[in-house]
Formats: structure tokens, C-alpha cells, sequence
């Protein structure tokens, strides 16, 4: 396996490690085998209750709630740090077959909960970085055994808003499945699914559907998939078993297929073309004869403001180790920012932006849109009217 690995202190180290073991131990799990406590991060191998063989690669850290100077008296936290505070960019490994589950948490030992951050978002990050979250949080952990919440970011604070999970020891196996499900989904419908992470793990266990027949499906679950996505079931296995980018989240292809419906349906639009490239806008549209049109799909966040204001997850889920700013979005990148708001409101509408009338970041990477984008009276509802601003 191709990940850095960190000598560590095995006196520190060996009770996370413990606790790990011990947590899937109460999920009916049989350990295989764990690598050595004195090496980070751990490599772990267990069979599950039905006997299917499963890795873990755990980047594990202590939290606790040591009273700090200057900080706020409520507050939990743990650090992401292997060795030294040497400045440099660190990889957090994932493995590309996906046959390991990566996780990146922090663990209390004394209050016997765990709380989990996504680690395809600090796919690149520095030691020491602080994860601070509140004691009410725990607290919602250790009496419901899961519960998820925004990590809320500091003033100034230019990071990504992102979902964080915790559970008890007894809920550790389920933080896997919730895992191997969230991998490379957006923030928004990373926390619809740790919302519903019940739902979605008696849905898992069901028996497999042949894909190829919708002939033997009972139709009470055809109507449920065609309410929840808004097409029907055919067109939804169509998606599933055509789209060339197969580990790609599934929820994210539909937001574009159903921005895709709703812009081949607009009057004015002469072709519409799906971009499938990394690196490029989703979309590439000529309307009533202009130049290409360059439009985004993004979802929004789960949760809003206080007042209501649904907010956008308007950033690239993945950086460059050496560009910091790659995470953000240029102006020149795309004219248009369609915003899906399924993940906040459950229903396949979209709201529209053009990228020149939005901000710019006002401290690191000034060139760059500003990651702190919130949905108001100057967005679009109807395409057309945003096609026909972005031409004028």
C-alpha cells in the first residue's frame, strides 16, 4: 500500500487504537489484523457480522476537553498531527480501488465517543491543524449514539464549511458504512446522508435488485424512487450504469441531469452540451446564437442560516498539493452558478448566478470568487432570464 506512514508514540497511540478495536468488537466484528500502534495511520482488517472481509485506513486523534487559555470554555477539540510541526503539505491517503475506507477522526476516551471529519476535504493538510467543536455536540453523541452538525468556521476563517459526524463506540461500524457511502459527496448531501443514515443502512442490507428487470420490483418502491429523484426508475439505473466517472456520488449526477432536463427545455437554447472533463464546467450552452455559455452545477448546504438564507457549498471538494487556491473558483471559470437545492430542501429546483456579479475573496487568493455564497432576491429562478443576462 502507497501511504506515508508516521512513527508515533505507542503510549499515546495505543488507547485510540484500543478503543477502535474494541468499537467494532460491540458491532459483532472479528479483527483480522491491526498494524503496529507505534506506526499512524492505522491499518486495520476485520469481517463484519455477514462475514464480508473489510480494511480501514484510520487516521486517529485524541479529543478532549482540556480548558485552554483564551478559548471558549465549552469547547472540544482535537489536532491533526503525526511528529512535527514542520509546515509541510501531508496527503491523507484513500485507496483508489476503495477495497480501504478512510477514515480521519478524533476520539474521547473519557467520554466514550468518537467525532469524524471528512478526509477527502483535508485531502492535503498541514500539522498541527485544530478541529474544535462545541460540548453540546458531544453531549447530542453520547445521548442519541449519533449525531451529525456544520462545523462552524471562525471569523475570518476562509475553510470550507463542512459536515462533521460523531457516535458512540457501539455506532463505529455505521461510521464506516456512512463513509464508504460519503465518499467525494458534497457537504450538503454529506449531512442529508448522516441525517438519514438509518434509512440509508436498512436500504443497504435489503437484498440487491437485478438492474437489468424493473420487472420484479414491488411498485411502492418504483413510486418512492421516482418521487425522490424526480424521474423514472429506468432513467435513474441508466445513470447509474452509464456514467463513465462510476465512483462519482450518484446524487450529484442527478442534480446535473436534472439541470441538464431543465436547460434543453428552455426556449432559446439551441444545444446543450454535459462536459465530462475534470477540471471543467459542467455545462456548455448556446443560446438563441451566442458564444458557448459556461455554467456550474453546485449544491447547496443542508442546513440554513438562522434567518432562512440557504447558503451554497461553492468550493472544489479536492485542492492542489501546491496551489492552496485551486480550491476556489476564478471568475473566468464559468459564466453561470447554477445552485441545486435538493440537498436543503429535498426537491430538484435550481437558482441561477452569474460569476460577475459575485465577490471576491478579500484576504488569501483575492482573484478568486469568494467560498461564502448565499442565495438572495439577485438570484435567477428561471433559466432563461439567466442565460439571456449572461448574453447581454
Amino acid at each position: 500500500m502507497d501511504y506515508s506512514r508516521y512513527s508515533v508514540s505507542r503510549a499515546s497511540k495505543a488507547p485510540l487504537l484500543d478503543f477502535i478495536l474494541r468499537a467494532l468488537s460491540l458491532s459483532g466484528c472479528r479483527i483480522l489484523r491491526a498494524s503496529d500502534c507505534g506506526h499512524a495511520p492505522f491499518r486495520i482488517a476485520f469481517e463484519d457480522p455477514a462475514g464480508q472481509k473489510c480494511g480501514i485506513i484510520v487516521y486517529a486523534f485524541l479529543a478532549n476537553s482540556v480548558v485552554t487559555r483564551n478559548r471558549p470554555g465549552d469547547e472540544h477539540r482535537f489536532q491533526i498531527k503525526y511528529g512535527k510541526k514542520d509546515g509541510a503539505i501531508h496527503e491523507i491517503w484513500q485507496d483508489p480501488y476503495q477495497i480501504y475506507t478512510t477514515l480521519m477522526l478524533g476520539i474521547d476516551l473519557e467520554r466514550g465517543v468518537f467525532v469524524g471529519i471528512d478526509p477527502v476535504l483535508h485531502q492535503f493538510t498541514k500539522f498541527f491543524i485544530s478541529i474544535e467543536f462545541k460540548r453540546a455536540e458531544v453531549d447530542e453523541i453520547a445521548a442519541k449514539g449519533w449525531h451529525c452538525w456544520e462545523r462552524a468556521k471562525r471569523t475570518g476563517d476562509d475553510s470550507p464549511v463542512e459536515t462533521v459526524v460523531g457516535g458512540r463506540a457501539d455506532h463505529f461500524l455505521s461510521y464506516i458504512r456512512f463513509e464508504q457511502a460519503a465518499y467525494g459527496l458534497d457537504q450538503g448531501h454529506r449531512y442529508l446522508l448522516a441525517e438519514n443514515l438509518d434509512q440509508y443502512l436498512r436500504r443497504a442490507s435489503a437484498e440487491p435488485v437485478d438492474d437489468e428487470s424493473l420487472a420484479d420490483i414491488p411498485e411502492e418502491f418504483l413510486r418512492r424512487t421516482e418521487a425522490d429523484f424526480g424521474m423514472s426508475a429506468e432513467e435513474l439505473l441508466g445513470i447509474i450504469r452509464n456514467t463513465p466517472r462510476l465512483l462519482m456520488p450518484v446524487r450529484g449526477w442527478v442534480a446535473e441531469r436534472h439541470l441538464k432536463h431543465l436547460l434543453i427545455a428552455t426556449e432559446g437554447v439551441e444545444s446543450c452540451l454535459q462536459l465530462e472533463e475534470d477540471g471543467r464546467p459542467d455545462f456548455e450552452v448556446i443560446y438563441m446564437g451566442s458564444p458557448p455559455i459556461l455554467i456550474e452545477c453546485k449544491n447547496v448546504l443542508r442546513k440554513t442560516l438562522a434567518d432562512g438564507t440557504i447558503r451554497v457549498d461553492f468550493q472544489k471538494t479536492r485542492a492542489s498539493k501546491n496551489d492552496p487556491c485551486s480550491r476556489f473558483y476564478r471568475p473566468a471559470d464559468f459564466q453561470i452558478l447554477a445552485a441545486c437545492l435538493h440537498p436543503c430542501t429535498e426537491q430538484w429546483d435550481f437558482r441561477f448566478r452569474l460569476t460577475k456579479s459575485m465577490e471576491l475573496r478579500t484576504t488569501t487568493c483575492p482573484e478568486h470568487l469568494s467560498n461564502n455564497v448565499k442565495l438572495g432576491e439577485d438570484w435567477f429562478v428561471d433559466s432563461a432570464q439567466a442565460l439571456q443576462a449572461a448574453v447581454s
